[in-house]
């Protein structure tokens, strides 16, 4: 889910595995996700060589900024 509060954008766990499979497939990358890798709620995200964790609540713009950074991805791309 994607929702806008003020001008701060949350998603959930299932939009950014979304959004991230989309921006591998145009950016040329592998796509993997591993439910299995994470505890609870959470699950592995590959993209490209890289990787982060995923929870399946919402994501705070901080959290999304860092995710993004440590992936390399581009927050316009995404």
């Amino acid at each position: 889910m994607y929702r806008p509060i003020g001008r701060t954008i949350v998603l959930d766990g299932r939009e950014f595995t979304r959004r991230a499979k989309r921006y591998a497939k145009r950016a040329g990358l592998d796509f993997r996700f591993v439910a299995r890798k994470g505890k609870g709620s959470h699950g592995k995200v590959f993209v490209g060589g890289r990787d982060t964790i995923v929870k399946r609540t919402e994501i705070g713009k901080g959290l999304l900024d860092s995710m993004l950074k440590d992936r390399e991805i581009p927050k316009e791309d995404f």
